[in-house]
């Protein structure tokens, strides 16, 4: 069996890895070849994953680079189908919502290449969302859709995607984050950045929808005002980084770092008295943590986490942001459960399907 993994932004890496390991372990004779479409091209956004997660070097890197969108997903199409076509693979897999995963989706099935697609499901109901128009087009276009929550079974059947497309095999980012969990707690990461443990807010914002406007300046103010009150550390995107050239931070409480790698990150993450975010993995991460989180955006694909009440949406109003330190305050200090198949197994689930679908 030969399958394909297309994978182009930070998050892909995080949640393929296992994957990869549990269909090498599952199907030992089967050939996997990792391609890299260069979505995310600044080393700290991709390289580091091969790095720090034992990703396989890709076979392929396709360099699509940066763009607008329509670029983004032709360059995608039109470097992905030469190589599907000369190696012809069983199976593709694409994971997640970005412009690499519909497109190679796309270019998949008109070549009458099965794809998978992991993390089917998903809804903000926000077509004005990039990411929820690539999550539409590859679920109704996918033969296989690998799901980790039961709201994402509900959003599919009320598509009318066939029950038996769909299977519940959980959540692969909380795979990495269980596997590496010994490593990342022994870091002490915020010790680097001269916080405590337990005591700050942890930043990352990164979505056009707060970073192209006048909203991320209004944000910063807002974390200016939050770090009189408790240290505010934010390893900044290089996207935001762009957009914030020549922007100081005022007053010594609110440090913006360069960004770090995954397991710093999670050392970060796992210590922080908070995270706010407008990421869509963070707010899963952090639920598995039982860290509250405080998301930046009008809605969220991930409505399990505000159910489990590990996560606040504060709604794109960066003035409530000066809030998060009350709220911690009102906060449960009991950790809730995690939802099923959140318990490190999910690529094992998938291999397992995979391994079904050998001729």
């Amino acid at each position: 069996m030969r399958i394909v993994h297309v994978l182009g932004t930070r998050p892909n890496f995080v949640k393929m890895a296992l994957v990869i390991a549990a269909v090498a372990t599952e199907l030992p004779d089967a050939e996997q070849v990792v391609v890299h479409t260069g979505q995310h091209y600044d080393r700290m956004m991709s390289q580091i994953f091969f790095e720090e997660l034992g990703v396989p070097e890709p076979d392929h890197m396709l360099e699509v680079g940066s763009g607008s969108h329509a670029q983004q997903t032709a360059r995608v199409m039109e470097r992905l189908e030469p190589l599907l076509v000369d190696s012809r693979p069983d199976l593709v897999v694409v994971p997640g919502d970005v412009n690499s995963t519909m497109a190679a989706s796309l270019t998949a099935v008109k070549l009458g290449i099965p794809v998978a697609h992991l993390e089917s499901g998903l809804r903000s109901f926000d077509r004005s969302m990039p990411e929820e128009v690539n999550r539409v087009l590859t679920d109704a276009i996918s033969d296989h859709l690998y799901i980790h929550s039961e709201d994402a079974r509900r959003n599919l059947s009320s598509e009318g995607i066939p029950d038996e497309k769909i299977h519940m095999v959980g959540n692969t980012m909380i795979d990495s984050l269980v596997a590496l969990e010994d490593r990342f707690r022994a870091l002490d990461a915020c010790s680097g950045h001269g916080v405590n443990p337990g005591e700050y807010l942890l930043v990352t914002l990164h979505r056009p929808a707060l970073v192209d406007g006048p909203l991320l300046f209004e944000a910063v103010e807002a974390l200016e005002r939050v770090a009189t009150r408790m240290p505010v550390l934010f390893p900044v995107h290089p996207r935001t980084k762009a957009r914030l050239a020549g922007r100081e931070a005022a007053g010594p409480g609110l440090k913006l770092i360069d960004p770090v790698g995954y397991l710093e990150f999670l050392s970060l993450e796992a210590d922080a008295g908070a995270v706010l975010t407008d990421s869509g993995g963070i707010q899963e991460e952090t639920t598995y943590l039982g860290i509250p989180c405080f998301t930046l955006r009008a809605n969220t694909e991930r409505p399990v986490t505000i159910e489990l009440g590990t996560n606040v949406l504060l709604g794109l109003d960066p003035a409530r942001i000066t809030g998060i330190p009350d709220l911690i305050a009102e906060r449960s200090g009991d950790r809730p459960t995690p939802p099923p198949f959140w318990d490190g197994r999910a690529a094992y689930r998938i291999a397992d399907h995979i391994a079904g679908l050998a001729p």
